[in-house]
């Protein structure tokens, strides 16, 4: 299904741990994490233990230096693999905590959520299908939230800081 290897030391080098699952907790397997390499499959790879802190997206492809190719320290601490889906995407977006208020249905990428739904607070979503990956920047920049099929009652459920989403895309694997 997926498959990342995390080495200790830039290219490649150093103790590596290998990972075809999810990982609440790198730390007992490397002191430090400062290359990636994506085999297979898509990573979320998390700056604190138990999917917590800054979240950054990895895709198949070779990361031989963390902190200038994906801007994240020697602090990878946790990973989530993402299963690969085939199907339709739907999400809910709502204006007030716990799926009350204006609600917005999308079904494709939205590189500009201001633009397209005329608001970007939003306090609470269902993920209906498929997996999703929220941005606090419009056109899929800045901090990055993994939400996967189910409820999230409040921002913070998917970890954010605060209710603003300016964009939203799919995940789609081609590999």
């Amino acid at each position: 299904m997926g498959k990342i290897i995390f080495y200790e030391d830039r290219d490649f080098q150093g103790r590596s741990h290998e990972c075809s699952s999810d990982c609440a907790d790198l730390h007992s397997y490397l002191n430090r994490c400062n290359s990636i390499r994506v085999e297979s499959g898509c990573f979320m790879v998390y700056e604190r233990p138990n999917y917590m802190g800054n979240q950054y997206y990895l895709r198949r492809g070779e990361y031989s230096d963390n902190q200038r190719m994906i801007g994240v320290s020697d602090c990878v601490r946790s990973c989530r693999m993402i299963p690969p889906y085939q199907g339709s995407y739907r999400m809910r977006l709502y204006e007030c905590f716990d799926m009350s208020g204006q609600m917005h249905e999308l079904v494709d990428d939205c590189p500009n959520v201001q633009d397209q739904l005329s608001m970007s607070d939003f306090n609470s979503c269902s993920v209906v299908d498929g997996h999703w990956l929220l941005y606090d920047q419009p056109n899929y920049k800045g901090r990055v939230y993994y939400l996967r099929p189910g409820e999230y009652r409040r921002y913070s459920d998917w970890g954010g800081v605060s209710p603003r989403v300016s964009s939203l895309r799919r995940i789609i694997q081609l590999n």
